[in-house]
């Protein structure tokens, strides 16, 4: 059977992901490690990159962040469908699915070959347990999303019969994601340390603070990656990374930290320096449910009173986009709203006195993460310039950021990059989430975005965001470039950074010989 050519296309939403929280969020992101050290050894031809937040555990289904997904998805775990670079939704291990005319079930069509590393045969059974097990099980807010499924049918060994309680736009793409990854039923006992996917690596080796080793896995049912070895490195100091690659401990940074040092990099035949989009979206996050930004006036007064591209110009050397809003220009729904609240200090001044809350100091709050820090003090300047008062203080990210502000909401501003792909709905339709976002209009929105035609999830999401943004529910800074960083033989690159994997399956060396098609 072949897959039905306009499902992809259906099915592509809207929606949100927890976001950092997302680079950030729970546990799951630390600001790894710390300096260079040796370079790892493999068998055969190996890779290793630079990264920034290393994993507090490896099970991302009792713990949030960017981290975990970003080493493991598709990497060890495969789901049924996955992301190309484009941000299309392609076969993995189901080979192809249709969509049936009501939109509420979707039957998939599964690889026969596929096993887990413990030696386990890939079964539409697994995929029904892997399904059905993360509203009961899973403890991370995503859970939330796999709530619209009704009922799974394992209708054969290689067919997958999935009902939905209604017709979901955004179902399919976030089986693309971490919450559509697919587990063994004999191997979910020790997740936190013990990985069992039907990906192309398993998990070899893990210094806790310093590296994650991942080998290539024998028997793999597809395509056998390049790489018989690839090592996560993790730096707490962007400039130690940087010094890890020009001595060649390293052979590229997973996402460059310190934009200011490109210049190290570009124009020297040895590198290559790739820059294109990501879905993370650098937020100034406003408390909307306690203190001096529960006053919409005084969070206007907050958008007028930054100059985004002196921001970017001075703390992210110039590299980001301006968007205006919860949404990235991969997305279907983008639209540019930079221009709702253009700089503007003497209309922040107006605003910040008629909001009554110009005697209050504002507690920016921000995690340790090398964004955070370097916009923390602009912001602070450019907030008190306008008649603000601003208290920065930074706090040890994860845990303690994470206990203040993500869970206890004792803050007024921070700093957070959500990375994850289509988190609208996830940090702002969540009265409860850190936002303290509380909108019905807004939600209503996003449910008529998820049940509706192609043409009404666009207008509806495109209205979505721009309620956020007008209600100025937070200030996005700026949209971080990807940029990545590598010795100028590694190839397979990706311009864009489309989903939370570090996709490592597309990734070689030039003039090395690649491996069978199976191992």
């Amino acid at each position: 059977m072949a897959r039905d050519s306009k499902t992809a296309r259906l099915v592509r939403t809207s929606g949100a992901l927890l976001s950092c929280l997302l680079l950030s969020a729970t546990a799951a992101c630390t600001a790894g490690s710390t300096a260079a050290g040796s370079r790892p050894e493999g068998p055969g031809d190996s890779l290793a990159i630079g990264v920034t937040a290393e994993p507090a555990n490896l099970d991302f289904t009792k713990t949030d962040g960017a981290a975990i997904p970003q080493a493991l998805l598709y990497n060890i775990y495969e789901n049924l469908v996955k992301l190309d670079q484009h941000g299309r939704i392609r076969p993995a291990l189901a080979r192809s699915w249709e969509l049936s005319k009501d939109r509420r079930t979707y039957t998939f069509h599964l690889t026969k070959d596929a096993t887990f590393s413990n030696g386990a045969p890939f079964t539409a059974k697994d995929a029904k347990f892997s399904i059905e097990r993360v509203v009961p099980k899973w403890t991370v807010a995503l859970k939330a999303q796999m709530s619209v499924v009704d009922h799974v049918r394992a209708v054969s060994r290689d067919e997958l019969r999935v009902t939905l309680k209604r017709p979901s736009n955004d179902w399919l793409y976030r089986m693309t994601t971490r919450t559509g990854a697919m587990f063994s039923r004999t191997g979910v006992d020790k997740l936190a340390t013990r990985p069992v996917g039907t990906g192309p690596y398993e998990l070899k080796k893990w210094n806790r603070g310093d590296s994650l080793t991942l080998a290539r896995r024998p028997g793999y049912w597809g395509p056998a990656p390049h790489f018989d070895t690839v090592t996560l490195k993790y730096f707490k100091d962007p400039t130690a990374m940087n010094n890890a690659l020009l001595t060649g401990t390293i052979d590229m940074i997973g996402a460059m930290q310190s934009p200011d040092s490109l210049y190290r990099f570009e124009n020297n035949p040895k590198y290559r320096v790739i820059e294109g989009s990501t879905n993370g979206e650098v937020m100034l996050s406003l408390n909307n449910g306690s203190g001096p930004m529960r006053s919409k006036k005084a969070r206007q007064a907050v958008q007028y009173a930054i100059d985004h591209k002196a921001l970017v110009d001075t703390c992210w050397g110039g590299r980001g986009k301006l968007i205006g809003s919860m949404v990235p220009p991969t997305d279907p729904w983008y639209q540019d709203l930079t221009g709702l609240y253009p700089y503007d200090r003497d209309k922040a001044r107006r605003l910040l006195k008629e909001s009554g809350q110009a005697g209050h100091t504002l507690r920016l709050r921000i995690p340790t993460l090398p964004y955070a820090t370097a916009c923390g003090t602009v912001v602070k300047s450019q907030l008190e310039q306008a008649g603000f008062k601003v208290e920065l203080s930074q706090l040890e990210f994860p845990a303690a950021w994470l206990s203040t502000v993500f869970k206890n909401a004792d803050y007024d501003m921070t700093i957070m990059s959500h990375v994850e792909p289509r988190d609208m709905a996830a940090v702002f339709g969540d009265k409860n989430y850190y936002t303290r976002y509380d909108s019905p209009g807004f939600r209503d929105l996003l449910a008529k975005a998820d049940v509706g035609s192609q043409e009404e999830q666009l207008t509806a999401m495109r209205a979505a965001a721009r309620t956020l943004s007008k209600d100025a529910a937070a200030d996005w800074l700026f949209l971080l470039p990807n940029l990545m960083v590598a010795d100028a033989d590694i190839t397979g690159l990706p311009v864009n950074s489309v989903t939370e994997s570090l996709d490592l399956t597309g990734l070689g060396r030039s003039g090395s010989s690649h491996p069978s098609s199976r191992s």
